[in-house]
C-alpha cells in the first residue's frame, strides 16, 4: 500500500527567523528533543532510510512551527520564505519521487506572499503552500489577505494551516503552560482560525480555495454536528452561505498527524467523507512507526485504507507517479 505523508517538517540553514525547535527548547524529554534537532536538517541519513523501513514513499515537507509566520519584519520573512523555498526545492529536486513541498509563504507582506506562492508553484513545483497558523496576531480573514485567495484559487492549489503558539496569552492555560503547545492550546486555536475563515465567508468569496487541517481537523470534524445546530439558532446578517460542517469537503480536507486513534478517524470519516481525511505522521516530532502500524491495521476496506493512505493525497495535491 502506498503512503503518502503531509504534514513532515524540516528547517532550512541560514534563517533569520528563530525556530522552535534550533533556538528555544521546549519541555521534552531530552532525547526527544535531541532526536527532532538532528532530524529536522537531515533528508538522508536519517529521514529516508526510516521512510524506507517503514514504507513511507513520499513526504510533503513543509518548515516547521511557528516558521516565517512569527518574523516580525516584513523584509525578513520574504528573504527568509525565498531562502526556505529554494533550499526545499533542491532537497526535492535531488529526491523527486520521494520528497514534495509545501511554500512558505511572509503573509506580513500580503503582495509579495502572491508573488512568491506563484514562483513556488509555477518555478519550483511544490503542491501548495503551508502557514503556521496567525501572522503575528493576523489571521487570514483580514481583507488584507483576499489577493493570497485569489492567488490559491488561480492555482488550485490547497493551503495547510499547521498550529503554532497562540498569539496572545490565553488566562485559562495561565499557569499551566504544559497546555500551551501541541497538548492543547495548538489545536484549539488552529480550529479557531478556521472557523474564522468560515465566518469570514472566506469559502463564498473564493469557493474553489481549499484548505487542510493537520490533528484530525484540530477538534472540528467531531463537533460539526453541533457547530451545526448552533449555527440555525443564529439570527445575523452576514452569515455564510452554507451551514459549517458543508465547507468539509467542499473547501476543507484533513489529515490525521499524531492522532493514531481508529476510533476517531472512522468519526473523521463518517463526519466529513472518506475522500476528505489523509494520512500524515507529523515527522519528526511524531512517532513515523507508531502512525504507520495505525493506518495500515485501520478497519477500513483495502479500497477506502488506499485513499486515505494516498489516493487522497494525489488527487488533493495532483501528485504524479
Amino acid at each position: 500500500m502506498r503512503l503518502i505523508a503531509l504534514e513532515e517538517a524540516f528547517w532550512a540553514p541560514g534563517l533569520k527567523t528563530k525556530g522552535m525547535f534550533t533556538e528555544t527548547k521546549p519541555p521534552w524529554r531530552p532525547e526527544l528533543l535531541e532526536r527532532v534537532v538532528t532530524r529536522l536538517t537531515d533528508f538522508t541519513e536519517h529521514r529516508l532510510p526510516e521512510m524506507d523501513r517503514l514504507g513511507v514513499d513520499v513526504q510533503v515537507l513543509s518548515v516547521g512551527a511557528p516558521g516565517i509566520q512569527a518574523q516580525p519584519d516584513a523584509d525578513i520573512a520574504v528573504s527568509d520564505a525565498r531562502l526556505a523555498n529554494d533550499y526545499l526545492a533542491e532537497v526535492v529536486g535531488k529526491h523527486p519521487d520521494r520528497f514534495a513541498g509545501f511554500a512558505a509563504l511572509p503573509l506580513q507582506d500580503p503582495e509579495r506572499a502572491v508573488t512568491e506562492l506563484r514562483r513556488a508553484v509555477e518555478e519550483l513545483g511544490f503542491v501548495g503552500a503551508l502557514v503556521n497558523d496567525h501572522t503575528n496576531g493576523h489571521y487570514l480573514d483580514e481583507p488584507q489577505y483576499a489577493q493570497v485567495w485569489a492567488e490559491l484559487e488561480r492555482l488550485d492549489v490547497p493551503l495547510y494551516i499547521h498550529p503554532s503558539p497562540p498569539a496572545e496569552p490565553w488566562s485559562v492555560i495561565a499557569g499551566h503552560p504544559v497546555l500551551d503547545g501541541p497538548l492543547f492550546s495548538w489545536q484549539a486555536t488552529t480550529g479557531g482560525h478556521a472557523m474564522r475563515l468560515i465566518y469570514g465567508r472566506v469559502f463564498d468569496r473564493f469557493p474553489g480555495a481549499r484548505i487542510i487541517l493537520g490533528h484530525m481537523g484540530e477538534f472540528l470534524p467531531l463537533q460539526l454536528s453541533r457547530i451545526d445546530n448552533i449555527h440555525r439558532m443564529l439570527d445575523l446578517p452576514e452569515l455564510p452561505d452554507r451551514t459549517p460542517s458543508e465547507y468539509f469537503g467542499r473547501n476543507i480536507a484533513i489529515t490525521t498527524t499524531g492522532v493514531f486513534s481508529h476510533a476517531v478517524l472512522l468519526a473523521a470519516i463518517d463526519a466529513i467523507g472518506l475522500d476528505n481525511v489523509m494520512f500524515s505522521v507529523d515527522y519528526p516530532y511524531d512517532d513515523s512507526e507508531k502512525g504507520v502500524e495505525f493506518i495500515r491495521t485501520a478497519p477500513l476496506s483495502p479500497a477506502d485504507l488506499a485513499k486515505v493512505a494516498s489516493g487522497n493525497a494525489e488527487r488533493i495535491l495532483k501528485l504524479h507517479r
